[in-house]
């Protein structure tokens, strides 16, 4: 893990180098070139050259899915939210496992889409289609979401409307989805349980080679939690100024820090996006407290943000509440420079169509969040009234939320990429 320049503390160190013997059939086999699959006849349409019949190519020692966080990771407030459940921590040998099964593209139909197909790392681990394709052509109903730093959304649940409780339900629905994967859980388990390289992996992670969706969705669920962003150019700076971005970051172009002003303060973005802080009381004078939240940039809950979309009720097709019609859950703003297009829909093409949307395009709904109404206009929708330099702004500014780390980490990468 390439070192940080700023303080660092341990957390989650897990590594087991007691399970290497138990990897060791598969390591041989994937580091050794004269080894092929030439005996096996798994499928007729399939060749030699086609990657879901390659084994995948795993480093010859585990690698450490744990983390050198940053201080402000280090934090109540970021512990507070951590959705890891107690019977499900990430380790070594289950992240690696999860890290073969997400990039496997094994796990669909006809053997073609994979869950990383859908969450590419150089993009944010999400995809850069409007709609994802899938095992067959079909288009899924919303645009993928992106993946980093889904262990700390306090809420746990998944999907734009939440519809999963939690990640160990949501990453076993994508697989069962007929539009995106299309196999039953009965096919998933018997297409693992029949494949060799698993076997050693399985008794890795979890003591025996039994396989199971309950312990495929563990293994997924590992994986993705694993998934962090915490080196981006505001990371680097919120350490060089002991976390009182009050002041310019010495990090920042000029244009960069006004745009972190006006998201902390005449934007209004912070109130949403950086939850903990912009609803705490002021202070005697009227000046804002301190922020306690330096880490997350995750919405608190989803809500409606003026998108008028009369065919998706989004957490209301969840819960059959009128009063949630139209609300969505919002990814974390991290990496979100490289995530586009964006919104549950994918209408926004660009950064600065979701800062004008934001500044002059918010439409009137009775479930429009209280965040974006103007008290001083009967609750009307907020118009922010922003020039074109101060919207520049604010792209600049989203844009130090990139970590240069996500796309090329080898924890992530796709083990069966040639």
């Amino acid at each position: 893990m390439s070192t940080a320049p700023y303080p660092l503390h341990r957390t989650n160190p897990t590594r087991h180098a007691s399970v290497l013997a138990l990897l060791a059939p598969l390591l041989l086999i994937a580091c050794d070139p004269e080894a092929t699959d030439a005996g096996s006849d798994t499928d007729t349409a399939q060749t030699e050259d086609d990657p879901a019949l390659n084994e995948p190519v795993l480093p010859a020692e585990l690698l450490d899915y744990g983390h050198d966080l940053p201080a402000h990771f280090e934090t109540p407030r970021v512990d507070a939210v951590d959705n890891t459940p107690g019977d499900n921590p990430i380790t070594d040998a289950g992240a690696t496992l999860g890290r073969v099964l997400f990039w496997d593209r094994q796990l669909s139909e006809n053997r073609t889409v994979a869950c990383g197909s859908c969450h590419d790392p150089a993009s944010g681990f999400s995809d850069t289609a409007v709609l994802s394709e899938g095992f067959a052509g079909d288009l899924t109903r919303r645009n993928s979401m992106p993946l980093a730093n889904l262990r700390w959304y306090e809420r746990g649940a998944m999907f734009w409307d939440e519809r999963a409780d939690t990640l160990e339900d949501q990453v076993l629905m994508p697989i069962q989805d007929a539009a995106e994967m299309g196999l039953t859980l009965d096919e998933l388990v018997a297409r693992v349980s029949t494949t060799d390289y698993y076997a050693p992996m399985f008794e890795a992670a979890f003591g025996d080679a039994q396989v199971s969706a309950e312990r495929i969705s563990q293994a997924l669920s590992q994986f993705v939690r694993s998934i962090a962003s915490y080196s981006s150019a505001w990371d680097e700076g919120v350490a060089l100024v002991n976390g009182d971005i009050a002041q310019d970051l010495p990090n920042f172009t000029p244009e960069q820090n006004r745009g972190k002003d006006l998201f902390f303060g005449p934007g209004r973005c912070g109130a949403c996006h950086m939850p903990g802080n912009s609803l705490t009381p002021p202070l005697p004078g009227g000046q804002p407290p301190p922020l306690t939240n330096l880490a997350l940039w995750f919405v608190d809950e989803p809500v409606n943000n003026g998108l008028l979309d009369a065919s998706d009720g989004g957490l209301g097709e969840t819960t059959g509440l009128a009063a949630d019609d139209g609300k969505f859950k919002s990814p974390s703003l991290r990496n979100v420079a490289l995530t586009g297009p964006y919104m549950h829909d994918g209408r926004f093409e660009t950064l600065a169509e979701v800062v004008e949307h934001y500044d002059s395009g918010i439409e009137a709904h009775p479930n429009l969040d209280p965040r974006l109404r103007d008290p001083q206009n009967g609750g009307a929708p907020i118009r922010l009234n922003l020039n074109a330099a101060d919207r520049a702004a604010l792209v600049a500014f989203l844009g130090t939320l990139t970590d240069p780390t996500l796309a090329d980490d080898p924890r992530w990468s796709d083990p069966f990429a040639p």
